[in-house]
Parts: structure tokens; C-alpha cells; sequence
């Protein structure tokens, strides 16, 4: 059911946790498969220069998660938000159509948590 790229992440995820100084948090959830995400990013000169995540949730979720955060690690803001589930999902060799909408979790919690970033420094333009 699973690609090996998805249970590896499962197993060894990576960047898990939470940065504590965060300069962004998204929390996203999804309350028909009981997904819940929390994302926090630290921004340096328009980049991001870390990105951590707790998941509460399946297998897949939990692959999405990490396999976000290696996307996302050290592109600018712009880039990171132009990220789309089918990027994880690629990334992930694939995950099964019903798994879908964990890929879209993954990818709203950093665009949320970006855009609490930008809410926290309008000065901020994304080039």
C-alpha cells in the first residue's frame, strides 16, 4: 500500500519536534480522518532556515510531514509557499488516493505557519 519512501519517513522521520523561539507556527487539522498538525519555522534573511513539525496521526501524515520539511529547509518564503501536495506527494513515490488529503495537511500547516510569519513582519516582502 505504501511506497519504501513513505515508510522510511514513517520510520525515521525527519525534523520532527518543535523550535521553541519559533518565528511561525501553523497548526492545521483535518476532523474526518482526525489529522492534526503543528509546524514551526524559523526564518532567517527570507529563508527558512529551520522547520520542525508534530503530527498526530497516520502513517501517512506522519511521512508528509517530514518529507515537507526536507522540501522546505532552506528555500525562500516565496518558494516554500509554491510547494503543492503533489510535490510530497512525488516526493514520496506516491501515496495511495484515500492518503491524499494528508499530503494537503502538510502543505497548509507551512503555508500557515508562513503566513503567520508575515503577519508577525509586514515589513517582509516576498521576492
Amino acid at each position: 500500500m505504501y511506497s519504501p519512501k513513505v515508510l522510511e519517513h514513517f520510520h525515521n522521520p525527519h525534523n520532527p519536534g518543535e523550535i521553541e523561539d519559533a518565528d511561525g507556527v501553523g497548526e492545521v487539522g483535518n476532523p474526518q480522518c482526525g489529522d492534526m498538525m503543528r509546524i514551526t519555522i524559523k526564518v532567517k534573511d527570507g529563508i527558512l532556515e529551520d522547520i520542525r513539525w508534530k503530527t498526530l496521526g497516520c502513517g501517512a501524515a506522519i511521512a508528509t510531514s517530514s518529507v515537507m520539511t526536507d522540501l522546505a529547509k532552506g528555500k525562500t518564503l516565496k518558494e516554500a509557499l509554491a510547494l503543492t501536495r503533489d510535490n510530497v506527494a512525488e516526493a514520496l513515490d506516491g501515496l495511495p488516493p484515500a492518503k491524499m488529503h494528508c499530503s494537503n495537511l502538510a502543505t497548509d500547516g507551512l503555508r500557515a505557519a508562513i503566513e503567520d510569519y508575515m503577519e508577525k513582519h509586514p515589513e517582509e516582502v516576498l521576492d
